[in-house]
């Protein structure tokens, strides 16, 4: 068989049961699939397609070039590690989770592959914000490391919550209490008790805004929910979101190169 010719594809009430999950999507669905006839699906149009490669394809981008970015020799080595894993961590998980979702495994590998997907989720709002806390506490080490490890501990029940939830709304909901962890850091930087760059303020508040809004996106089923059949392949609300996703990451890159730079010419004012 033709690696660019795809089974017969599935319309949503023909469609395996753990895939019917957003109504409004009608047709475009794989039929369940081996391992390898998952990865065939990279070379044929189907309603997964543009969610596999609107991830895909930024991930590559970022493993490739974002480590030409980072000033590694000139920061603490660990900022620059848990920066770029935070950076991957999304896009990664949710090739897999797509690319997969309809192995023939069922349901147990769909729901392992969600938790896989709501993991890298996960990572980079734990990952991502630890530089963020590093250098706005920068001055006060004891706070420091009790906000590190308060918002670790935080993270850990996200993930519980994030894995566990039963709805989209749900998992959003999981990441509200480090959303607004970081919105207190945010705070501390505009009142001038926090350090760091005001430029990477902006960036970084832009950046939670553009998560915000592609998780609403995707819960609201916009747009599809007014025209179903319509986005069926392209642009329907869970490509928005991983639009804005990858949107949200760029930002948290270009905040973060903004603080290292801020970094290098900062000294802490004396006790």
């Amino acid at each position: 068989m033709d690696i660019f010719t795809g089974p017969k594809l599935l319309d949503f009430k023909n469609s395996p049961l753990h895939l019917q999950f957003n109504k409004y999507v009608l047709t475009g669905y794989r039929p369940i699939s081996t391992c390898r006839d998952c990865l065939r699906s990279l070379f044929y149009l189907h309603n997964e397609f543009g969610n596999i490669y609107t991830h895909g394809i930024p991930f590559i981008c970022f493993m490739l070039f974002l480590p030409l970015s980072i000033p590694w020799a000139e920061v603490e080595w660990w900022i620059g590690v848990v920066h770029y894993l935070a950076c991957l961590s999304p896009t990664v998980c949710s090739v897999f989770y797509h690319l997969f979702m309809n192995h023939e495994g069922g349901a147990p590998i769909y729901d392992t592959l969600l938790c896989f997907d709501m993991f890298g989720v996960c990572l980079v709002n734990t990952l991502g914000a630890l530089p963020i806390i590093h250098i706005t506490l920068l001055c006060y080490p004891s706070s420091r490391r009790v906000a590190m490890l308060a918002y670790l501990l935080l993270s850990g029940y996200g993930v519980h919550c994030a894995v566990s939830a039963q709805s989209n709304v749900h998992r959003l909901q999981s990441f509200a209490w480090q959303a607004i962890f970081r919105f207190v850091l945010f705070m501390l930087r505009l009142t001038g008790a926090g350090r760091g760059s005001p430029a990477a303020l902006r960036l970084y508040l832009t950046m939670d805004t553009l998560a915000l809004l592609g998780g609403l996106v995707n819960i609201s089923r916009l747009p599809e929910r007014f025209s179903p059949g319509r986005f069926d392949y392209w642009f329907n609300s869970h490509q928005i979101m991983h639009i804005m996703v990858v949107l949200s990451i760029v930002y948290l890159h270009w905040g973060t190169l903004e603080d290292l730079t801020w970094l290098k010419g900062y000294h802490c004012p004396s006790e």
